[in-house]
């Protein structure tokens, strides 16, 4: 049918067909026209009369990219209901179909005539004049009544713009780079660093899609490599490319994407029936922890003791590329899996296991002791001279693949069955390799031929090798085939920036995971939770979530807060389920720092991973308490028990609460007032107060004092220890406290005046009833002073945790 259409367009183009100057499509409550020219002239939402074009912007349905340039269309033209747009400067001619649903509009290019010339095409972009909410990667914008979105109906088909050669969406890491881009201050500051399928303009957004022509080999910039072969991919190019556009009442953006994902054949994953981007389920927190044969059992426990559902291990493998089982911790392999998946689900526990998607480890057998074909390469030249197995110089054609050293961690390459690592490149003709190791990674140095290919292999800082786009195809089947095998639940496929080494970008991004969705058996495909570290338009479908935010950094409360805090603006705006990222107990966390998590959790309400080793347990004397108290907030937050004025409360880092149970689904809501201060072990002059005064403000009733002391000495000081403690309360009741401290012990007054001394771990030492110290908090400003006799002069830091606590709540579910 295409192919008779497009013989009558070109053989009788002259003949007279019916063009309407207008092009009209409708849903429920939008309208989409388009002249005789392919542009857009209205974008309407057709309840309120409301025109959301942005004026002043000119805008095709369609554009197409040729020698690097954009070339908009001339005509339009209306025949057998599909759309045939004409590209006179490149001759070409470019055949859409369009269909109208009842919620969303369809575009699909179904055939174009001289294809090889066009590079890509771009859907749009599509300007309007909503700019209140920009949903940068699910391709969404909206503002108090009305919402625009485009959906990419195919992976090929990428939300953004062809930009960069290389594919490779705009999406900055600030702890690498810190460079965000800001639209302008004056319009809320938001920062929009994950996709532009949805993007700020002045005076409103646009909403854009684009498939590339990938039929030839080409050269790129990508992964800091100036010069990158981007291999040819056959996907039948541009043909084929489509997209969804639809316009609805704020707050039913996400009911029409699920009605658009079931209808088109898009990726509809469902947790317990109920799709994932609106079960509660979506953001279930989970513990981290490597269990394996012999602490499964205490791993399941822990889990149940935080009344969680979900059980992960942070690197179960002994490679990556294959992701086989570490033998010792899962004696029999898959099969060790699968019974602990088995052991744990009849407990009401998920399992699962964290991914470095298409990283290949160097001791995988895809690199030894046979390298595969399919590693991907920077790009090749060929030998100028022929090589015996013991040379340590390689000459070569060319330098120019072989010299960037920036991103080359490996410094490897590969000619035939063997990898050989090089330290330098010569700068002149002749060229060649120097300081060369044979045989490398496990392979077998042998002798080669002049003319004989050699190519640059792609490596990763990780010291690992990656895949070209066949191999990662592969690779996100071997992790398929782990799930079916298995049963596991719950993956994130970390370092999906890995793929960039195929040359496609982001569409290799979308791909791999589609790949590894598609090829899940039917018993679980929709049902493992799965986040990533790096999105996509495509992938949005897919991914349950994103959970980014790591512990590594800083302190518990310090390591990337603000990066977390920002995330949650993005899930928002992008309509998706909400995470704080990872965070790791130590020894040493305390229940305060729990809980300050714990409350951040219930005001975004967002799920979050908790990071610990049975040693860590063990030696924390607060583990049982932690673990009740992770158990009662998430009970709670999963319920939905929390009201949305307690939630904006806790959504400020500054604020701190407790949540005691008082009953089934009961539960006291407790806001605290916390102020921190330090009391420095100071050098003074003979006779003058050594002690330190601070002012507290307690906004509740008059209460009895709470403290938390620690003693903490400066980096690489011993410290000194502090005796005879006295604190005195507006001047007037004073204290002598019963406990000396040693550095890095706590001291704690608690709400049941119970006085207890920890050691750095949260050990209890001692304790002592201490309830008539007489030391009352008055509401309003209050007077603190601190005072005791150092032993030493060891820098030391006396810091001090002030509490009050306000009138509880009494939160309830059902």
């Amino acid at each position: 049918m295409i192919k008779t259409l497009f013989l009558f367009l070109f053989s009788f183009g002259a003949l007279s067909f019916y063009c309407s100057a207008e092009n009209s499509y409708d849903t429920k409550y939008f309208r989409l026209v388009l002249d005789d020219t392919g542009h857009v002239i209205s974008l309407l939402d057709k309840t309120n009369d409301k025109e959301y074009l942005l004026k002043n912007q000119k805008t095709a349905l369609l554009s197409i990219g040729v020698g690097g340039s954009v070339e908009n269309p001339s005509t339009l033209e209306t025949i057998d209901k599909s759309l045939v747009l004409t590209f006179p400067k490149n001759d070409i001619k470019v055949v859409v179909t369009p269909k109208e649903k009842d919620n969303y509009l369809t575009f699909e290019l179904i055939s174009v005539s001289n294809m090889d010339r066009v590079e890509w095409i771009v859907w749009g972009p599509f300007p309007s004049i909503i700019r209140e909410v920009i949903g940068e990667a699910v391709g969404v914008v909206s503002n108090d009544a009305f919402a625009l979105g485009i959906q990419a109906l195919n992976v090929k088909t990428l939300g953004g713009y062809p930009e960069a050669e290389s594919d490779i969406e705009p999406a900055y890491d600030i702890f690498e780079t810190g460079d965000l881009v800001d639209v302008e201050a004056s319009w809320r500051n938001q920062k929009f660093y994950r996709g532009q399928t949805a993007k700020v303009i002045d005076g409103g957004s646009k909403l854009q899609a684009y498939t590339r022509n990938r039929s030839k080999e080409r050269v790129i910039s990508n992964w800091k490599h100036e010069r990158y072969v981007a291999p040819s991919f056959a996907d039948g190019g541009i043909v084929g490319s489509s997209i969804a556009l639809f316009g609805c009442p704020k707050g039913q953006e996400l009911d029409v994407i699920g009605k658009i994902e079931i209808a088109e054949g898009l990726p509809h994953p469902m947790i317990d029936g109920e799709w994932v981007k609106t079960s509660r389920k979506a953001t279930a927190s989970y513990l981290i922890m490597s269990f394996n044969v012999e602490n499964l059992e205490k791993a399941l426990e822990l889990t149940e003791m935080a009344g969680l559902k979900h059980l992960y291990h942070g690197g179960p493998f002994n490679n990556w590329g294959h992701f086989d089982l570490n033998k010792e911790d899962f004696p029999q392999g898959r099969a060790s899996m699968k019974q602990f998946v088995d052991r744990a689900g009849k407990r009401g526990i998920d399992l699962g296991v964290h991914t470095l998607s298409n990283f290949i480890s160097t001791d995988d057998p895809y690199v030894s002791p046979v390298p595969d074909p399919r590693l991907a390469k920077v790009g090749k030249s060929t030998l100028t001279k022929s090589l015996s197995k013991d040379e340590n110089e390689i000459f070569i054609v060319s330098p120019d693949f072989f010299n960037q050293m920036e991103n080359n961690t490996l410094q490897a390459v590969q000619i035939g069955n063997e990898i050989i690592r090089y330290r330098e490149v010569s700068e002149k003709a002749p060229y060649k390799l120097i300081g060369c190791l044979r045989g490398a990674f496990g392979t077998t140095a042998s002798s080669h031929e002049e003319g004989e290919e050699i190519s640059k292999l792609m490596d990763h800082g990780y010291k690992v090798f990656l895949s070209n786009a066949d191999l990662s195809i592969e690779i996100a089947t071997n992790i398929a085939s782990l799930f079916n095998e298995t049963g596991l639940k719950q993956i994130s496929f970390d370092g999906l920036e890995g793929v960039w080494s195929t040359g496609m970008g982001q569409y290799a991004r979308s791909l791999f995971t589609k790949t590894w969705y598609d090829n899940l058996n039917a018993k679980i495909q929709g049902k493992v939770i799965n986040d990533a570290s790096n999105p996509s338009h495509f992938n949005w479908h897919i991914n349950t979530r994103y959970n980014w935010g790591e512990p590594w950094y800083a302190g518990f409360r310090e390591s990337q807060t603000n990066y977390r805090l920002m995330n949650q603006d993005f899930y928002q705006r992008n309509l998706l389920p909400a995470m704080l990222g990872w965070f790791s107990m130590t020894a040493s966390t305390s229940l305060e720092d729990t809980e300050w998590l714990l409350a951040r959790a219930a005001g975004f309400d967002a799920g979050f991973a908790f990071n610990l080793s049975l040693e860590t347990v063990n030696n924390n004397g607060l583990s049982a308490s932690i673990f009740d108290a992770i158990k009662n907030w998430e009970t709670a937050r999963m319920a939905g028990a929390f009201s949305v004025s307690q939630k904006q409360r806790m959504q400020d880092i500054a604020n701190e609460f407790k949540l005691n149970p008082v009953g089934f689904n009961k539960w006291q809501f407790i806001p605290l007032k916390v102020s921190r201060f330090i009391h420095e072990n100071k050098i003074r002059q003979p006779g003058e107060p050594v002690g330190s005064t601070f002012t507290f403000e307690n906004p509740y009733e008059d209460q009895n004092l709470q403290f938390i002391v620690s003693l903490v000495p400066e980096e690489g000081s011993v410290g000194a220890k502090l005796d005879q403690i006295v604190l005195t309360v507006n001047q007037f009741y004073e204290w002598k406290v019963p406990f000396n401290i040693a550095p890095h012990q706590h001291l704690k007054l608690d709400e049941n005046g119970l006085l207890l001394l920890y050691d750095k771990n949260w050990n209890v030492i001692k304790e002592l009833e201490a309830t008539e110290n007489g030391l009352i908090l008055e509401k309003g400003i209050n007077e603190i002073s601190v005072d005791g006799s150092f032993g030493g002069d060891h820098p030391t830091n006396l810091k001090i945790e002030v509490k009050t606590q306000g009138i509880p709540e009494l939160i309830e579910t059902k």
